[in-house]
């Protein structure tokens, strides 16, 4: 049967609600037998202590998988998909896991669900399936009633003037059935999101978790990337001005005839090179330094306060690495702060501390400046700051007018 373009898309959203609600009435009234029988056997004094708690058992029995077999009726009916609850860490004994799922408020909705409001659900799909063949009988119904007995007719719709009414209003039940079976359809589904998958709370903690997972990845993936920016600057740029740098060296020292002017030009370009090879290696150093990955925090921070132009008292108690991100906070925090007190503080020396405090890696920079450092003007710490924050960190600047100014970072080693 060819189905014109313009109806073959309902026509197949009405077959795809049919079928899921035709195939949603007996597990629905599936616990209607097993508490019916309870109930009943339940006013009988011979069997009453004994079919209560069966009836229980088997009804408790079954909620878990009656809740699969909706999961799998609305994933492959509607393409709808229920989330499972997180399940809690396996227990050793089986009783265990009973009392823990019982426990649970999902094991209460879901046990609602399938017997409370299944039977209510049921009576809803089947009340759609039957207004089909009543609308398709109700329909056709001028067509066959002329095919059945005088008396016969008249028995079953009296006058043949009432034909019409009963064609007319089969066909407006033809016409609201795919209408009825959808509304039905996003009923049940949002009744089963609620009820059988994971609670709001629930969903926003696992959101928040995958979020937390996915901001930890992109961190991950920022520094990987800052590492090979490192690389490349230092293998490939860097040694290109090295080599300028060295060939007019030794153009101007193999060259003594050169003309005055020439020789100043090479010695001009010559000075640039050894500048642009200067500030190259400080945006390495900024950027992530080699020593930091090879040889960790510590030598990356004693090279950093041994170019610093004031003195700097290093103390760093690590008994372990912490992670590449930390790490590369740390050193951040650390250039950025010894930074800012060479140009702003008009500090004589400086103090950092790196220690592991249980699971938080402490960094506290201290000068003896001018202090009024505020992180809210909108200054390089404000970006520290978010550098911090970017794994769940710290950051605490104490910084009265006419100091000293304390920075400390509190970052977390493990997450």
């Amino acid at each position: 049967m060819m189905i014109p373009p313009g109806l073959r898309r309902p026509v197949l959203r009405a077959r795809r609600d049919a079928g899921f609600l035709a195939a949603g009435v007996l597990p629905h009234l599936a616990l209607i037998p097993v508490w019916s029988w309870g109930v009943a056997m339940t006013a009988e004094t011979r069997n009453g202590p004994f079919a209560l708690p069966t009836s229980v058992a088997v009804i408790l029995f079954g909620v878990p998988v009656l809740t699969a077999v909706q999961r799998a009726r609305h994933r492959a009916l509607l393409g709808v998909f229920l989330p499972r609850p997180t399940r809690a860490p396996q227990r050793r004994w089986p009783w265990a896991a009973a009392a823990r799922w019982l426990r649970a408020p999902r094991s209460w909705a879901q046990l609602g669900y399938h017997l409370l409001l299944g039977p209510v659900l049921a009576v809803s799909e089947l009340l759609v399936l039957t207004a089909l063949p009543v609308g398709l009988a109700g329909a056709t119904c001028s067509a066959w009633a002329w095919e059945l007995p005088v008396k016969v007719r008249e028995e079953w719709f009296g006058d043949t003037t009432q034909l019409p009414c009963y064609t007319l209003g089969g066909l407006v039940l033809l016409c609201a059935v795919p209408w009825a079976a959808g509304a039905a359809a996003r009923g049940e589904s949002r009744a089963a999101m609620a009820l059988l998958g994971p609670s709001p709370s629930q969903q926003l903690r696992e959101r928040v978790d995958e979020l937390d997972q996915s901001r930890t990845g992109l961190i991950e993936a920022v520094d990987a990337e800052r590492r090979r920016i490192e690389r490349d600057l230092h293998d490939g740029t860097q040694q290109r001005l090295v080599s300028l740098a060295v060939n007019l060296g030794l153009a101007m020292a193999t060259q003594p005839d050169l003309p005055a002017g020439a020789r100043e030009a090479l010695a001009g370009a010559h000075l640039e090179a050894k500048r642009a090879i200067e500030e190259l290696n400080d945006l390495v150093r900024g950027l992530h330094p080699a020593v930091l990955e090879d040889r960790g925090l510590d030598a990356a921070l004693s090279g950093l306060a041994a170019r610093a132009p004031l003195p700097v008292r290093l103390r760093v108690d690590l008994t372990e690495r912490a992670a590449p991100a930390v790490e590369s906070v740390a050193y951040f925090v650390v250039s950025e702060a010894l930074t800012n007190v060479t140009k702003h503080a008009r500090a004589t020396r400086a103090e950092v501390t790196v220690r592991r405090v249980g699971k938080v890696l402490r960094v506290n920079i201290t000068d003896d400046g001018l202090g009024g450092a505020d992180a809210r003007a909108g200054t390089g710490l404000s970006g520290l700051a978010k550098r911090v924050g970017s794994i769940d960190g710290t950051l605490q600047v104490s910084s009265p007018v006419g100091g000293p100014t304390t920075v400390t970072a509190e970052l977390p080693c493990e997450r």
